[in-house]
């Protein structure tokens, strides 16, 4: 009883600290932000892959049909550390931002069916650019700064239920809510008053996941193992307040605002289309595991306040392919702690859809895609509980066409304690 409490009390402490992350991407600046992937610890380690696995002590956040195979009641909690390297033609700089990824409990339901749900964070707004204009002699004439902070979080339920001996069947429904605030600033040189223009946003939607799972045990010991997911469309809806005033600028970090020119309420529209995601691998069960994923979608649509300009960016269809796996030595070794460590590797390519133009003599828009490689550990702790670790190195953007490319490294955590629950007592 005293463990059930204690699980209880880590997924109401953690949710509170989900909301407490940051961003430093300068591509947090389009639509609502820069978006999170779905997958734990160990899915992202091995490049994201997890649309076919599944196995009775760990969670999937990509297939809600795996959790039919959940044998235990888990709770999960992940931390991610970013470590950002911004390029461009002129320079670079660094910065580095942590924020809790997920939290997350799950337990199954008698042999054939399993549930969780969790929270963790659905996208991130958290960039600063400055431009600045120079007469022929190199002096400043004025500066314009861009400034965005927010997000939206997701909440979340899972139930898979096993329909035959080998294919499962899962749902996923999400609510995500969250808040935006965008400004630009614009102050002209030897000019006593700066003008700001502000937008805060509302964002609110729902959706639907479905998944199927299939496992088929093969000769020499060897499972095959077969996945698809369909998350089906679905609107993000926002609603706000635009301002537009005047002010002085004291310092960078003191403003005082004087006169409102413009104040109008917004609204606008995220509409997601179909994603649809396969996957396919190949194992032996607690020893080996290999897998691939591949993901796609067509081009998401955004009207009203969610639309800042057209000519300077817009999404186009977008995919994502997965390679990874992992490697247990002995999973119940006794002379060596290393030989029940779990090894795992993974690699993605990725096209994000989304297109942007930095160069305003043209109308041509550049994609920005996304490559990473990971690596991570599974250390075991006591019972089937265990420490997760995962690291991930990869290149987001290119600094053609006056743009920004992002070297990213990203260390990431969870721990996974298990336990049986809801086990009916033999003796009174």
């Amino acid at each position: 009883m005293l463990k059930k409490i204690f699980y209880i009390l880590l997924l109401f402490i953690s949710i509170t600290a989900v909301g407490q992350r940051t961003n430093s991407s300068p591509y947090s600046f389009f639509g609502i932000g820069q978006q999170y992937s779905s997958q734990t610890v160990e899915q992202a380690s091995m490049g994201g892959i997890g649309i076919a696995f599944s196995d009775t002590y760990h969670l999937n956040f990509l297939n809600p049909a795996s959790i039919a195979n959940l044998r235990f009641t888990t709770y999960t909690v992940g931390l991610l550390v970013n470590d950002l390297t911004i390029k461009d033609f002129s320079g670079s700089q660094k910065s580095t931002s942590t924020n809790l990824s997920y939290v997350n409990i799950g337990f199954p339901i008698g042999n054939k069916a399993g549930v969780s749900f969790g929270l963790k964070p659905n996208s991130s707004v958290g960039y600063s650019l400055f431009n600045i204009s120079k007469d022929s002699e190199g002096s400043a004439i004025d500066v314009t700064r861009f400034y965005g902070v927010g997000g939206t979080n997701k909440i979340y339920g899972t139930f898979g239920l096993f329909v035959t001996k080998n294919l499962s069947v899962g749902v996923e429904a999400e609510y995500v809510f969250g808040k935006v605030e965008n400004s630009v600033l614009f102050q002209e040189s030897g000019v006593q008053l700066a003008s700001k223009n502000t937008e805060t946003l509302s964002l609110r939607g729902a959706g639907l996941k479905l998944g199927l799972h299939y496992k088929k045990e093969l000769t020499n010991k060897l499972t095959m193992s077969a996945g698809a997911v369909v998350k089906f469309e679905n609107d993000i809806k926002s609603t706000g307040n635009e301002y537009l005033y005047s002010l002085v600028v004291q310092n960078s970090s003191f403003e005082e605002p004087r006169d409102t020119t413009y104040n109008s309420s917004t609204t606008g529209i995220l509409k997601n289309p179909i994603r649809t995601s396969l996957g396919f691998g190949l194992g032996k069960r607690d020893k080996w595991y290999a897998g691939a994923n591949y993901e796609f979608q067509n081009a998401i649509d955004l009207q009203g306040s969610l639309l800042s300009s057209s000519n300077t960016y817009s999404y186009g269809d977008s995919n994502k392919f997965s390679l990874g796996g992992f490697y247990l030595p002995k999973m119940n070794s006794i002379s060596s702690y290393w030989n029940r460590v779990t090894y795992r590797a993974g690699v993605r390519f990725e096209k994000t859809g989304l297109l942007v133009n930095n160069t305003a003599t043209t109308n041509g828009l550049t994609e920005i895609n996304d490559f990473g490689m990971s690596f991570g550990l599974g250390l075991p702790l006591k019972g089937v509980s265990n420490l997760n670790l995962g690291v991930e190195y990869g290149k987001k953007g290119t600094t053609e066409n006056n743009l920004i490319q992002e070297n990213y490294f990203n260390f990431r955590m969870s721990i996974s304690l298990n336990d049986i629950w809801f086990v009916k007592r033999r003796i009174d």
